[in-house]
């Protein structure tokens, strides 16, 4: 039997007080134990990018780390990204500008996305372009990504 520790996850502004094993992923803990199934899991070896989540400010592989590297840090998922009804921008343009297809990759490139506007909102196109390569994605061409991450660059700057 192993033993638990007691951590709490804050996920989008909600504490959530839960009892863990030591080993498990952020990502496990995030979709099993606090309910927040937008956080996709893919390979579990921090290479597609599906499972990134914003941990104080930065974006990570939820894959990667373990719960109680966590505890009291702010989690933000793809759920936390809308104010209610409304979309933020960066799900908005992803819409708008045709940045996804199936859907699987979507919350790690929004999540991801929106973390890299937020430290660098002036980014370049080659440097996005490189920031983006770490997730994978079968579907969609970069060119719409690109053109989503700019539409909703501009719009979070305007608030």
């Amino acid at each position: 039997m192993t033993d638990k520790t007691a951590i709490t996850l804050t996920v989008n502004g909600r504490e959530h007080a839960i009892s863990v094993e030591p080993r498990r992923t952020l990502v496990d803990a995030i979709r099993e134990d606090c309910g927040q199934t937008g956080t996709h899991i893919g390979c579990e070896h921090g290479i597609c990018g599906a499972c990134t989540v914003i941990v104080d400010g930065e974006p990570v592989r939820s894959c990667l780390m373990f719960a109680v590297q966590a505890d009291g840090k702010k989690i933000r998922t793809v759920e936390g990204l809308a104010n209610g009804d409304t979309l933020h921008p960066m799900q908005q343009a992803f819409m708008d500008h045709h940045g996804l297809q199936c859907g699987f990759c979507t919350p790690g490139f929004l999540m991801l996305s929106v973390g890299v506007i937020e430290r660098e909102p002036d980014i370049s196109d080659d440097d996005l372009l490189d920031v983006h390569s770490s997730n994978l994605c079968r579907c969609t061409g970069s060119q719409h990504l690109i053109k989503a991450v700019r539409a909703a660059a501009k719009e979070m700057r305007g608030k």
